[in-house]
């Protein structure tokens, strides 16, 4: 039976599945996502990665494959391989990484033996899974240590970097944060690895459309390696991606193929090379700078409401809200937001004397809202609606009334035109 007989339609084939995927279209345009790693694509980057390049295997790089057909996805690698090395200004770039974990990981068998040691950001201070988590592969097998914030000041503590980089001489540094909202100094993490003879790798993945915008340093001046997902500020498919010096790019490519992965998944290769495009234009920088303006604005009416924000303050799409003032945790803050239909994330604040499944604090991001058109104004309103929640969440009729409040703005700013109704 020819495919498209068989499965025309996913509404009549699958129902339950079709369901699934309408129910989330419309969460999503129900909801005020102010998670800070989601972001809502175009409608160009959903055609390519929903294309017909989902078929094609194509093990290897471009002109070296290990299939025959291959010369229109070698086009379409190429030309994502091009524009992210022009995007960020580095001369390698490596697309094919299904995700900003296995990224990261790809460095690390491109560089490190096992056992070697290595200084990451602490998970509990800002840091990622990846960065030395002991329940992640690279806390499992290189030997992680960890640097952190200023507990006065919540800003990362260089000396510290410094102190512990030449305590441990690591083989390796690694830069870059999941929860940290303050612009980061990759001069100075430059300058500790030179100091210590390390290598220097930059995870931009929260940061890379701001940094792509020219709203950030750009780390590659600085770094060995830099690392990112595709999907954040940067507003491309989910994915990842390595950038790294000429010198590395072929231990870099080896560790991705055939050392950690088997075929690219050329639909999101694709998918991410139409979202470097779309990075590389005036309409780009302008959303990232309203993603910054969104930040702050939201960062500065909590403020002013009585929230605790570590480090006072935002330098990038991202807040961290410390929500022990409050006398209420990260695991019921979320809940009781997502029920009036704002989706945060619980997380973890320096010091945190609570787990990781319940945490004492949130984190917001507004690279989603900006994409929907979201301005200053909203972020009050977001801010004021976050306040009412928490503080009158014993209050039925006030909780009633913020849900009308978060479906009206949504309908206000439609996330894609055919799922406004």
């Amino acid at each position: 039976m020819p495919v498209e007989e068989n499965s025309n339609s996913l509404q009549l084939f699958d129902p339950q599945i079709a369901k699934a995927i309408e129910d989330e279209k419309r969460r999503q345009q129900d909801k005020l996502i102010l998670i800070a790693s989601e972001n809502c694509v175009s409608n160009a980057v959903l055609q390519a990665q929903g294309s017909i390049l989902t078929n094609k295997y194509a093990e290897g790089y471009p002109g070296q494959r290990y299939y025959g057909g291959c010369e229109y996805v070698d086009t379409i690698e190429e030309l994502a391989r091009i524009r992210a090395t022009d995007l960020f200004g580095v001369d390698h770039a490596n697309v094919q990484p299904h995700a900003g974990a296995l990224a990261n990981l790809a460095v690390y068998v491109a560089v490190l033996q096992t056992g070697d040691s290595v200084l990451g950001m602490d998970r509990a201070h800002g840091g990622h899974l990846t960065h030395g988590s002991p329940v992640n592969i690279s806390g499992m097998y290189y030997n992680f240590y960890s640097y952190g914030v200023d507990p006065d000041s919540g800003y990362l503590d260089m000396e510290e970097v410094r102190r512990m980089a030449k305590k441990v001489s690591p083989r390796l540094i690694v830069a870059g944060a999941s929860a940290y909202s303050r612009e980061i100094d990759f001069s100075a993490f430059h300058d500790i690895a030179r100091e210590v003879g390390a290598y220097l790798m930059v995870d931009m993945a929260h940061i890379a459309g701001l940094i792509a915008a020219g709203l950030h340093s750009n780390p590659a001046p600085f770094a060995d390696f830099i690392t990112s997902t595709t999907h954040k500020t940067l507003r491309g498919p989910r994915g990842g991606l390595i950038l790294c010096r000429q010198q590395f790019a072929r231990a870099i490519d080896k560790a991705v193929f055939p050392g950690i992965q088997g075929g690219p998944l050329m639909h999101i290769v694709a998918a991410k090379a139409v979202a470097f495009k779309e990075a590389d234009t005036e309409e780009f920088r302008l959303y990232q700078e309203q993603v910054l303006k969104n930040s702050r604005a939201l960062a500065k009416e909590m403020i002013e409401m009585g929230f605790e924000l570590l480090t006072g303050g935002t330098d990038n799409h991202l807040i961290l809200v410390d929500l022990r003032s409050k006398n209420i945790s990260g695991q019921e803050a979320e809940s009781l937001l997502d029920e009036v239909g704002i989706t945060v994330n619980k997380n973890a604040v320096p010091f945190d004397e609570e787990s990781a499944l319940v945490t004492s604090g949130i984190r917001l991001g507004t690279p989603s809202v900006t994409s929907r058109g979201m301005k200053e104004k909203e972020m009050e309103t977001i801010a004021q609606l976050i306040n009412d929640t928490l503080e009158s969440r014993q209050d039925p009729l006030a909780i009633s009334k913020i849900k009308r409040t978060v479906r009206e703005m949504c309908a206000d700013h439609p996330l894609y035109q055919d799922i406004i109704s």
